[in-house]
C-alpha cells in the first residue's frame, strides 16, 4: 500500500496521526505538493480519481480517498489501539462525536483558513465574509466541546479516538490564521495541551 500525503492540509494529518497512534510504519508515504498542482496532473487523477489527498492506494490498485474512510480501512488491519469503537454503542458514540468535530469544527475552520489566509489566494477566489462567518461558527461550537470535555478526558470515549484526532488536526490547522481557544473554554484548553503533548502529535506534523 501507499499513501498520498500533503503537509499543507489538515485531512492528511488526521491519517498520519491515526497511523502514529497505532505505530503503523509499513505503508509507503508519497508527498504531494498542492502548491505546485501535483494533485491535478493527469497521472494523479487517473490513479486516485480526484485531485485530493490523502489517498490510500491498495496493492490491487484500488484508491480510497476521504480521511475517515482510510482510517476505517486501516483499523481493520491494525486494530490496536482501538480508535473507532469496541462495541455497537461505543462505535456509535465515537462516530457521533467524530461527525460533530468534522461538521462543527473542521469544516468551518478549513473554510476560515482557505478564505482568510493570504497565501491560499493562489488556490481559489477568497471571500473574507466566508472566513469570518465560519470562524464565528467554530467559536460557537467550542461551547459544545467545552461541555463535553468538562465531563470526559477525551471527546469520543474514555480514551483517545478518531473524534479527538479530527478535532486537534482542525484546531492546529487554524493556528495559521491565529485562531485560539478562548479562556472561557478551560477544558478544551486542557485537552488541547494534552493532545499536543502526545508523541503522535509530532509524528502527525
Amino acid at each position: 500500500m501507499k499513501l498520498y500525503d500533503s503537509r499543507l492540509a489538515p485531512n492528511p494529518r488526521r491519517v498520519r496521526w491515526f497511523m502514529a497512534e497505532k505505530g503503523v510504519e509499513d505503508i509507503e508515504i508519497v508527498l504531494v505538493d498542492f502548491m505546485k498542482g501535483e494533485h491535478k496532473t493527469t497521472e494523479y487523477r487517473a490513479e486516485v480519481g480526484l485531485p485530493v489527498a490523502p489517498a490510500l492506494i491498495l496493492d490491487d490498485g484500488t484508491a480510497i480517498t476521504e480521511s475517515l474512510a482510510i482510517c476505517r480501512y486501516l483499523e481493520h488491519f491494525y486494530p490496536e489501539p482501538n480508535l473507532l469503537g469496541r462495541d455497537p454503542k461505543e462505535t456509535a458514540i465515537i462516530e457521533m462525536w467524530t461527525r460533530r468535530a468534522e461538521l462543527l469544527l473542521a469544516n468551518p475552520l478549513m473554510l476560515g483558513v482557505r478564505h482568510g489566509h493570504p497565501a491560499l489566494a493562489a488556490l481559489e477566489t477568497q471571500v473574507p465574509e466566508v472566513s469570518q462567518n465560519n470562524i464565528q461558527g467554530a467559536e460557537k461550537a467550542l461551547k459544545l466541546f467545552e461541555r463535553r470535555l468538562s465531563e470526559s478526558e477525551f471527546i469520543g470515549a474514555d480514551r483517545l479516538t478518531m473524534a479527538d484526532i479530527v478535532a486537534i488536526a482542525s484546531l492546529d490547522f487554524a493556528r495559521i490564521i491565529r485562531f485560539q481557544v478562548p479562556e472561557t473554554a478551560p477544558n478544551v484548553k486542557r485537552w488541547l495541551d494534552a493532545m499536543r503533548a502526545r508523541p503522535a502529535a509530532k509524528a502527525g506534523m
